[in-house]
């Protein structure tokens, strides 16, 4: 039997699961300032992670009738590090997949970095989350994402899907210093 169908490419499967967690499920196809959308997941999914911990916590500790994390604030734990470290090597990944899918360095629509370094410039030991951190954490990464301080444009030059993600760790790292200078400072 000739069949003049392609053979099945397993590889085409891996690519739509790659793309699906570059564009962090469809935020950076999101008209205008993907990179703003993405960053936004990261707020999204920082919270979530922080308010599933810290309710686990506040039980523990029978301070939940007592605490209200919007106000008074959590520090982050373990598993929002390891959530960092797992999503920072995912995104290696799925970026350098996208961006070889895309035939560009670092396409527009590849948000899974921001989605990393929002959650840096969050989950650094020095950051009391509550809703001023949160919204002061967002602003101060877009800037320093935008801006790209050193040495964060030069890591733009890095190969594959370490380019796409390390100037994002970086404004994430500085924007977590600037939350833990405003806390300092009793902003």
């Amino acid at each position: 039997m000739n069949s003049t169908a392609p053979p099945p490419n397993p590889d085409r499967r891996k690519t739509r699961v790659s793309l699906a967690i570059a564009t962090a499920f469809g935020l950076g196809y999101l008209p205008k300032a993907p990179g703003t959308w993405g960053s936004l997941g990261g707020v999204a999914l920082s919270l979530g992670l922080t308010w599933v911990t810290s309710r686990k916590l506040l039980q523990i500790t029978n301070m939940e009738r007592d605490a209200n994390f919007w106000t008074v604030g959590l520090f982050p734990g373990g598993i929002e590090y390891l959530a960092v470290v797992l999503i920072a090597i995912l995104g290696v990944y799925v970026a350098g997949r996208a961006a070889k899918y895309a035939g560009k360095e670092d396409p527009q629509f590849v948000v899974i970095d921001e989605v990393s370094g929002q959650m840096i410039a969050y989950f650094s030991p020095f950051t009391l989350l509550n809703w001023k951190s949160i919204i002061l954490g967002f602003i101060l990464f877009r800037v320093f994402d935008i801006w790209k301080p050193f040495p964060a444009r030069q890591a733009e030059a890095l190969p594959g899907g370490w380019g796409i993600m390390a100037d994002d760790w970086i404004a994430g790292i500085y924007a977590a210093l600037g939350l833990w200078i405003a806390r300092s400072l009793g902003l």
